[in-house]
């Protein structure tokens, strides 16, 4: 039977490796409307002439999709991890990290299964509010709204690691991702609304957080494993 802290170690693993891959993924697809985008290959709206770029412009949301119930199942193994005095904090986390999936798998699948058949078959009624290459559009708002829950579940998830230097440097790893998810917030989408570059920025903060707390919680596992084996024995 696997135990929660083999389980954890690889649910770290796994959320690290995915995230890398997003990130990957993320920059080498080029930008095609936006602000980031090259002014000779920009699309305008109402954005259906888009067609050409199927399924290149999509791969990218793939490694999305499946961080989301890798960080779940990461964040169930941090409340099992937790003392007991902590669960609580653990568990407002494991809640947000719920909402984060809901809401990122719920906008990514909807451009594979709505937007691409549509642009496809040339039924782009109403399309330009849902597509991702709308700078304005519901798809950014969605992702962004997903990411703020993320970083809000690792804020919570802070406070379960006050042990040793590796659970410090876990802890403010997520409490520092958290303030510059929110700063990012403020200055980008509240006094530019630039939601775009909002976008950019707090995938980019939850990506390298999620790379490098990957690292630090699957060494954190692997040592409370050994742990207990050894207790165990």
């Amino acid at each position: 039977m696997i135990s929660a802290n083999r389980l954890g170690f690889w649910s770290a693993v796994l959320t690290a490796v995915i995230a890398a891959a997003h990130f990957a993924v993320g920059i080498l697809t080029p930008a095609r409307s936006g602000p980031f985008a090259p002014t000779a290959n920009i699309i305008i709206y109402p954005y259906t002439n888009v067609a050409s770029f199927i399924p290149i412009d999509y791969v990218w949301l793939y490694p999305g999709f499946l961080l989301a119930p890798a960080f779940v199942v990461l964040m169930v193994c941090i409340h099992h991890y937790a003392a007991d005095d902590k669960k609580i904090f653990s568990q407002i986390g494991l809640s947000f990290a719920l909402i984060y999936a809901a809401v990122i798998t719920t906008d990514y699948f909807i451009q594979w299964t709505v937007l691409v058949p549509s642009i496809l078959s040339g039924e782009t009624e109403g399309f330009a509010l849902f597509t991702q290459y709308n700078p304005h559009g519901i798809f950014i708002a969605l992702e962004g709204l997903g990411y703020l829950m993320m970083s809000a579940a690792l804020l919570f998830a802070a406070a379960v690691f006050a042990g040793g230097r590796l659970e410090r440097a876990i802890r403010w790893l997520f409490i520092a991702s958290f303030v510059l998810a929110i700063g990012s917030y403020v200055v980008l989408s509240l006094l530019r609304y630039d939601i775009v570059a909002f976008e950019v920025t707090i995938l980019t903060i939850n990506w390298a957080v999620l790379i490098v707390s990957g690292a630090f919680l699957s060494l954190l596992f692997k040592r409370a494993g050994q742990y207990r084996e050894v207790r165990a024995s």
